[in-house]
This record gives structure tokens, C-alpha cells and sequence, in this order.
């Protein structure tokens, strides 16, 4: 009887680093999410990179608390199709720093590094100016379908909370989407340029409630890395 051997699965540059990452913070990347073949998580990150921002479309999840949060909520998972794990439910993350230092480059990072783990996931980006743009009445467009969308995805990137003007209408569109993620605990990354201490007076009351007890914060600090980059 012939026994067949299986060749040696290949892992893509990106799940290579996530292992990294996770061995200096002492986490054995076996104990994560099962890896599936490497054609699967090539796919999913080709599909994902049609969606990112050109500029976003390396971002790597480098941060130590982000690639902690991506290992969370991939171990929360559901089973999904063909076994590979799924978004059910999870934390939320409210990344805050000044103009330059990252954020958006670690949400998106926190997308693709699920994405190489081999988690099956429906996600949605936006931010608020743009959320509030689309949500104002024209022809042919119905903006309450669009928010419940976002409220129901399982994954929801909304970046530059407090960017926007405010008004009672903005504040009230804002707190149902956040409401509706809170009450389902659905995984929510938040980006913002205000300091902790002025989102409250952006956002309202209810919002920042619910923002204090279903994200953990991280504070980005460091240069405007638009107007000093990196040599």
C-alpha cells in the first residue's frame, strides 16, 4: 500500500510576520486559528486589496495591542465554510493618536492580518465624513438601508470619529450605528485625532458610553509621518 505525503503547505510574507509578532509577545501562533491552505488566504487578501486604499493595501497590524486584538477575535470565532473560522462576535478597538502617527494603517492592518489567519470574514470601511455624506436624501438611494448594513457587518472599519461637523443629526446617526454595534458586540475598529477627553464633546454622551465599555483604547503617539517620513 502506497501512503501519500503531503507537501509541505507554503505560508504567505504576511502570516510569516503575524508569527513573528506573536512569538516576541510569547504566543505560540499554533494555538490560533487552524492556517488553511495558502491559496485561500491568497485569495481573500487579493479581494480585500481591491477594496483597501491603494496606500493601506500593505498595512500590517504591528502594534502590540492590535495584533493581540486580531488574535482575540480570531480564537472568538464561529466555524464557518469548510471549517475556517468566522466573525461572531468580539472587542472592539478605539485607536486615538494626532494626524500621522498610523491609524488608519493599523485598522486596515487589523483587516488583512485577519485575513491571513485564515479568518472568513465579511467586513465594511468607511469614514464619518463620507458616512454622513451618504446618508443625506437623493434620488435613487436609500441611506437607511446603507446604515443598517454597517450596523449589521461583522466587521466595521470607521475611521476619523469626531472629524465631521457636529450637529444633533450627525450625533443621532452616530449613536444608532454605535448602539447597534454594542448591543450585537460586534467588532468594531475605530479610528480618532481627538484627545479622549474631547471625543465626548464630538459625539455625544451615549456614544462615548457605549465607546468606554466595548472598546480597549490605544494611544498613537509620535511625529506626522505625512510631513516627516521615514528614511
Amino acid at each position: 500500500m502506497t501512503t501519500a505525503v503531503r507537501e509541505p503547505q507554503q505560508v504567505s510574507p504576511l502570516t510569516n510576520r503575524l508569527n513573528a509578532i506573536l512569538n516576541s509577545r510569547g504566543i505560540d501562533p499554533s494555538t490560533a486559528a487552524t492556517e488553511p491552505t495558502a491559496e485561500p488566504v491568497t485569495a481573500a487578501l487579493e479581494l480585500a486589496a481591491a477594496r483597501i486604499p491603494r496606500r493601506y493595501r500593505d498595512a500590517l497590524a504591528d502594534h502590540p495591542q492590535v495584533a493581540d486584538w486580531v488574535q482575540h477575535v480570531s480564537r472568538a470565532g464561529r466555524s464557518g465554510p469548510g471549517g475556517a473560522p468566522g466573525i461572531d462576535h468580539g472587542p472592539s478597538l478605539l485607536i486615538a493618536g494626532p494626524t500621522g502617527t498610523g491609524k488608519t494603517h493599523q485598522a486596515y492592518g487589523a483587516v488583512r492580518s485577519l485575513l491571513a489567519a485564515g479568518v472568513r470574514l465579511r467586513w465594511e470601511a468607511t469614514n464619518t465624513a463620507d458616512l454622513y455624506a451618504s446618508q443625506r436624501p437623493r434620488p435613487g438611494h436609500d441611506p437607511e438601508r446603507q446604515l443598517q448594513a454597517l450596523g449589521r457587518c461583522p466587521l466595521l472599519v470607521l475611521d476619523d470619529l469626531g472629524a465631521a461637523k457636529a450637529s444633533q443629526w450627525t450625533e443621532e446617526l452616530t449613536y444608532r450605528l454605535i448602539d447597534r454595534r454594542y448591543t450585537h458586540e460586534l467588532p468594531t475598529l475605530i479610528t480618532t485625532n481627538l484627545p479622549i477627553g474631547e471625543l465626548r464633546d464630538a459625539v455625544g454622551d451615549r456614544v462615548a458610553s457605549r465607546l468606554a465599555e466595548m472598546t480597549e483604547r490605544i494611544i498613537l503617539t509620535g511625529a506626522d509621518r505625512r510631513r516627516h517620513p521615514a528614511h
